[in-house]
């Protein structure tokens, strides 16, 4: 029987045993199951023979609470090689791959771009042969699915694991319990198969789900206590059960703390049972393993390897410690000192006690260490445990042999300002990793039309793995043709952009005009805000001067705000009441057009980043580490509006600012005016702003009654008792963006200028390879080999 002829019975087979029918009668959903245990079929020997190639060798496991993975039949089907195969495949056997590959849920595993780095991160090693491995939580619901209801957003549950995960194995003989002060619960192992590109290696992406030890109380369901007989059932499975569950009330705090014990916990007793298997000493612990914690969530390993090594195996303390700094390394995500993660330390006594006491000792030992090196006075810059909070950046800090940022600029903060003390003291830990993505996902993947072509002019296809060889296509920035055919490719994917919005937001917009796309989480550093105040301005402008020169543009927004926050909540209902009144006047003729696209997540966001033809990077100087989305942007050969901040910059430094559209304060411009600031001033000075601002509290948008407008003008104009006035600067940057925004315009209207400005980003995006930033952390951190 040949290949072909086997998937299809293969097929046949898992339709009837799955669901009791012959292919011809099941859903999309219900084939997608079928041809996915099919391909399983074949991927699961070359996992395990790919696993068996890292025996006696250092391997590195990365700790996130996030893996924003995406949909994963395309992508795995590409890495293998495959696709085309079966496409052929279900072709013949009257199944849509179309309709297949759109009836795949997004893993609810990640909400922003630290879940999607891990992502990337975990593609790029996989396709360079590197061991690693991912380990996290497997979140029955995602965050949540977003809907809108009078412009508010409306969060549901996000359920995608309602008809299983076929990519993934449970791995019952691998469980482990963990151990809370109010009880153990158990944590099951999912394995999913990460497969680089080639199919050479296959690496795991590990989860846990956590599960009650008694799941069914069967004394208390014969008393007629329903409810007491599924209690234990109920709140073990709670730990697992939604990703970043709201906590703004205690109960959330300390589920949010489960989590991340839970997994962390479960994942070193992983570790360490595995390692006993082959060495009768875990001294060694260090020289196999490198463990890498995304951010503070998973900071807690560090006292837990701590508790773990004194208390379970009876290690000496500074041989133990030695071990855990060997095999930790931090990346930090977050600029401000003020928004690193603190844990009250009552939470921390009633949860995890025996941890606690380990947190106590590494901080004597710090301040015993501090004190040697007669740091006295300012002491309290560094105690781990101070005014009765957890400080887990210093944690991870002191706990660690690496400690980086995500981008040149935000490193150089990290260690020039708000991390200066611990630079001071350890200058050998800092170092940056500027971020990058896996072109993959975000150009093979997303945007075929323009892979190919890539490929036909470099005469290869290297670029999927070498991604510097896109460097080579700027001789064409000056090649009519090349130009021409460059922005065909652009007009089909806002063309497909274009018809995916008009089905699932029911806006039509003209495909022609300028896709100006803002897409990433709701927060007030990123700006949304500025963009909604800009837009505004620009529709009053227009019904001033119906005459007024512009390109026709469209401004796509999207993003999800976390459940409790009230600001970004606030900020999308103002957003969706702009829409509302700008789709819904004809006077303008349709020179612009707003949408705020529905639940966003990966799979839109492929359609995004290919179909812009300008990239919204607009926070506040100084605020973003990195971002990511500019990078995906750039790929796809999309020029920046925005600030000089993250890895804009060093995207300017490679493309070109005159490639670039950049505005607005720079990091040393806040620092120089921040004790100074008065944004009345621009408020009241500054041409249309005014009138664009006191819509949030004149009465031509309604918030429901919530008072969220007038909280959100107040944040402008007058601060609040946890910060001052405008802290973001809208009003300062309004002008300087409004200007940026006109440069486009004029910019858009010579064709041939547009085009080599979008070719020179894409040919000059080779840096921000997630490939490049993986060999970086393996070679510089990790210490690990290729295989």
């Amino acid at each position: 029987m040949d290949y072909k002829e086997k998937i299809k019975e293969r097929i046949e087979g898992h339709c009837l045993i799955t669901f009791g029918k012959k292919s011809k009668y099941c859903s999309n959903k219900e084939k997608y199951i079928a041809v996915v245990k099919s391909l399983m079929e074949d991927i699961v020997p070359k996992w395990n023979d790919s696993l068996n190639k890292y025996d006696g060798k250092k391997k590195a496991y990365y700790f996130s609470a996030e893996f924003l993975m995406g949909r994963a039949l395309s992508n795995n089907l590409i890495n293998m090689n495959w696709q085309s195969d079966i496409r052929d495949i279900l072709k013949e056997y009257k199944i849509d791959y179309n309709n297949i590959e759109e009836s795949e849920d997004d893993a609810g595993l990640g909400n922003g771009g630290l879940g999607r780095l891990a992502a990337c991160f975990l593609d790029s090693a996989a396709t360079l042969n590197y061991p690693l491995m991912g380990y996290g939580l497997r979140y029955e619901y995602g965050i949540f699915k977003q809907k809108f209801a009078d412009g508010f957003q409306i969060e549901g549950p996000d359920n995608w694991l309602e008809f299983g995960d076929s990519w993934s194995i449970r791995k019952s003989m691998d469980k482990v319990v963990v151990s809370f002060a109010d009880g153990d619960v158990l944590a099951v192992p999912y394995d999913t198969p990460v497969i680089g590109y080639g199919g050479n290696t296959i690496n795991t992406l590990r989860l846990w789900k956590s599960e009650a030890i008694n799941s069914f109380n069967l004394e208390e369901f014969n008393r007629q206590n329903y409810d007491l007989s599924v209690k234990d059932k109920n709140d073990a499975e709670n730990i697992s059960k939604v990703l970043y569950p709201n906590d703004s009330k205690e109960e959330g705090k300390i589920l949010r703390l489960k989590q991340q014990y839970f997994f962390v916990s479960a994942s070193l007793q992983d570790l360490v049972k595995k390692h006993l298997e082959k060495y009768d000493s875990l001294e060694n612990f260090h020289q196999l393993h490198g463990i890498q914690l995304n951010d503070t969530h998973p900071t807690v390993a560090i006292p837990e390897l701590m508790r773990i090594l004194t208390e379970e195996y009876k290690m000496d303390w500074d041989k133990s410690w030695d071990i855990v700094v060997k095999t930790f390394a931090y990346t930090n995500h977050t600029i401000l000192q003020e928004a690193l993660e603190q844990w009250p330390v009552r939470l921390y006594k009633v949860i995890l006690p025996n941890v606690y006491r380990k947190i106590e000792e590494i901080n004597s030992k710090l301040i015993d260490e501090l004190e040697e090196k007669a740091i006295v006075d300012d002491i309290r810059d560094y105690k781990i445990i101070d005014d009765n909070n957890i400080k887990m950046a210093y944690l991870a800090i002191y706990g660690t042999h690496s400690i980086n940022g995500v981008a040149q600029v935000h490193s150089d903060i990290l260690t020039e300002r708000e991390l200066n003390n611990w630079y001071k003291l350890y200058p050998e830990r800092f170092n940056n990793k500027t971020n990058g993505i896996t072109q993959r996902r975000w150009l093979l993947k997303s945007n075929p039309e323009l892979s190919e072509f890539i490929t036909e002019l470099l005469g290869t296809d290297n670029w999927i793995t070498e991604l510097d060889e896109l460097k080579k296509l700027e001789k064409y920035k000056d090649d009519r043709d090349v130009l021409e055919r460059f922005l065909d490719i652009k007009q089909e994917k806002k063309n497909q952009l274009a018809e995916y919005i008009k089905e699932h937001e029911g806006i039509e917009i003209d495909p022609y005009s300028i896709f100006d796309i803002q897409i990433k989480r709701l927060h007030e550093y990123k700006r949304q805000l500025l963009n909604a105040l800009q837009i505004l301005d620009l529709y009053y402008r227009i019904k001033e001067n119906p005459n007024l020169d512009i390109v026709n543009k469209t401004f796509i927004l999207g993003g999800k705000a976390a459940p409790g926050y009230e600001r970004a909540k606030g900020i999308i209902k103002y957003i969706n009441e702009i829409k509302d009144l700008i789709n819904n006047d004809k006077d303008i003729n349709g020179k612009i057009k707003m949408v705020f696209v529905t639940n966003y997540g990966v799979s839109y966001g492929e359609k995004l980043f290919s179909a812009a033809d300008i990239s919204e990077q607009i926070s506040t100087a100084g605020k973003e580490a990195s971002g990511t989305g500019n990078m995906k942007f750039m790929l796809n050969g999309t020029p920046t509006i925005g600030t000089l901040d993250g890895a804009n910059i060093e995207i300017v430094e490679e493309a070109g600012e005159n490639n670039n559209f950049i505005f607005g304060l720079q990091v040393e411009d806040i620092e120089r005016i921040k004790n100074t600031y008065d944004p009345k001033k621009y408020y009241e000075n500054v041409d249309g702003l005014k009138r664009v601002v006191d819509t949030l509290v004149d009465g031509t948008f309604s918030d429901g009654g919530t008072g969220i407008f007038k909280e959100l003008y107040n944040s402008i104009l007058k601060g609040a008792n946890w910060h001052s006035p405008d802290q973001y600067y809208l009003m300062k940057d309004f002008d300087s963006y409004r200007k940026a925004q006109e440069r486009v315009n004029e910019a858009y209207i010579d064709r041939s200028a547009w085009a080599k400005k979008c070719w020179t980003n894409m040919a000059n995006a080779g840096k921000f390879s997630s490939d490049r930033t993986i060999e970086q952390y393996a070679k510089e951190i990790w210490d690990i080999e290729n295989c």
